[in-house]
């Protein structure tokens, strides 16, 4: 197995997600939505989340995106 911790970010829910099937992201308040779905997601569906509450390591290294 060649996969490194840094393939995967904690998203919340307790799951993880391997980010090079990240399709999109959306800031909204303290969490970012995250969309890993190849043929997309809408804003009411599909999203995985990650708050800043829940996950704060995760959502800062997806935070930098940001700023």
């Amino acid at each position: 197995m060649n996969n490194t911790k840094e393939d995967y970010i904690k998203i919340d829910d307790n799951k993880l997600l391997n980010v090079k099937f990240i399709r999109w992201m959306k800031k909204m308040d303290e969490c970012i939505h995250i969309c890993s779905i190849t043929s997309g997601c809408n804003e009411y569906n599909n999203l995985q989340p990650v708050c800043k509450l829940n996950n704060n390591d995760s959502y800062n290294k997806l935070n930098k995106y940001f700023e």
